[in-house]
């Protein structure tokens, strides 16, 4: 769904100019001010019965005016007495600094998006707000959790919930705040981080989401800050998150952790001196089959073991695949990459895997692995390599990154099976965990 605005300006100069003449002096005074004239559709509250409004976006996807122009409109106009108005409210941020300085006085904040003559007054010494028909919105810092017990409120804007440090104890004192008025609202806006109060929030009946990248507010952005954010970010988890506005899964205990893959992220690798595809195929070749997994990864093993270093170059994993298909996508890569071996887990397919790879390339040199152990114990040496800094990601990784997030002590709690990460294993097995694990330090002759 387009903004009024978007669908003016698509309309061209003729239909622009017939609406603007079309508008009184008052209309066009009060023009920049009818929100929903110029919002887009992740910024404007869903219909039917809900409690809490979560809005998941990436950095400057124009979350903080939506929750702006949520909490005018529901105080603004209203006269004191006004069934449905907010008259209390709760304004929660990190800080009460950047209450003030993002919620209330920032670019997209409560001042810069009322008009003039409703325009509220901040009281500093009372840190609250005071509208012109007597709504009174109060300012709270999710440092000091206790700060909310007592007061009460019939509404709530929460900024950022997802980076506060204690978010939980927050959020329920907030709760227990929201007893004015017949049916309470909070509009949370915040960039998605995995935390267990948001991931609560979110999976409560009576919340309702919406969502949109950061892209979706191109034409408020700075488009240097675009191009540079994205050749960046793009294709990896932390761009997946903050600028797609996506909730990342990462499990508890898991063996694989956002900080650990970020620690490693390159943006190209050196020379290498080998450089394997893995494959790890499905049973069937349907479309309820699962993904083919197939991961590039290269490696240096100059020097002692320690010295090894890792680089994961690509995931060219295909989903729904056909045997055939699987495989001329894994030579692909190989010959993209100029890889030096094929590797492959041959327990769902035997021989049938190198027959069909070969049917592709009768010369690509292979060779195929039995999976003797569970995935847990073949995933956990190349755990630890991530652990001691020695594997590096290029960009572009972020669904075989998800699933290694996904990949716990207990096995995977993703949804299917995680082949891109079997694929993975496989490879950093072949380069680094076997070879190591045969490798002496050469010995020194005395003179």
């Amino acid at each position: 769904m387009r903004s009024g605005a978007a669908w003016i300006v698509s309309q061209g100069s003729d239909a622009q100019h017939e609406f603007l003449d079309a508008l009184g002096e008052g209309e066009l005074l009060a023009l920049p001010y009818v929100f929903e004239f110029w919002a887009m559709a992740h910024q404007l509250p869903p219909g039917g019965d809900w409690r809490t409004w979560v809005i998941l976006g990436g950095r400057g996807a124009g979350k903080t005016r939506a929750g702006a122009e949520w909490v005018r409109a529901r105080v603004e106009g209203a006269k004191p007495l006004d069934e449905g108005a907010c008259k209390r409210l709760a304004l929660v941020g990190e800080t009460v600094e950047q209450v003030r300085e993002v919620m209330i006085f920032g670019e997209s904040g409560i001042m810069a998006c009322s008009p003039p003559d409703r325009r509220p007054e901040w009281q500093a010494t009372r840190r609250r707000l005071v509208w012109p028909n007597g709504a009174v919105a109060q300012v709270f810092s999710a440092h000091e959790p206790e700060g909310l017990r007592g007061p009460q409120f019939d509404g709530a804007w929460v900024d950022e919930l997802a980076k506060w440090k204690k978010a939980r104890d927050t959020w329920d004192m907030l709760q227990f705040g929201l007893r004015l008025g017949e049916a309470p609202q909070v509009c949370v806006t915040t960039t998605p981080r995995n935390v267990g109060v948001l991931k609560d929030i979110l999976a409560s009946d009576s919340t309702v989401e919406t969502s949109a990248p950061t892209e979706a507010n191109t034409a408020n952005l700075a488009q240097g800050f675009l191009e540079e954010v994205r050749a960046r970010y793009a294709g990896t988890r932390l761009g997946r998150q903050e600028l797609d506005g996506v909730l990342m899964d990462a499990a508890e205990d898991a063996l694989w952790t956002p900080a650990m893959i970020e620690a490693g992220r390159v943006g190209a690798a050196p020379e290498l001196d080998r450089i394997v595809v893995a494959v790890d195929p499905p049973v069937t070749g349907h479309s309820g089959s699962d993904e083919c997994g197939i991961v590039v990864v290269g490696a240096v093993t100059q020097g002692p073991v320690s010295d090894w270093r890792a680089w994961v170059l690509a995931d060219a994993s295909v989903s729904a695949a056909s045997p055939m298909a699987w495989a001329k996508a894994a030579i692909r890569a190989m010959e993209r990459w100029g890889a030096d071996r094929l590797v492959a887990e041959v327990n769902q397919g035997g021989d049938l895997v190198e027959q069909v790879i070969r049917q592709v390339d009768p010369l690509v040199p292979f060779r195929k692995v039995h999976a003797n152990r569970g995935k847990v114990t073949r995933a956990e040496p190349v755990a630890a390599l991530y652990e001691q800094g020695r594997v590096h990601h290029l960009r572009g990784l972020g669904a075989l990154e998800d699933q290694m997030c996904a990949m716990t002590a207990r096995g995977y709690e993703g949804r299917g099976s995680p082949d891109r990460v079997d694929a993975l294993v496989w490879a950093l097995t072949e380069l680094i965990v076997e070879p190591g694990a045969t490798w002496r330090r050469p010995s020194v002759r005395a003179l």
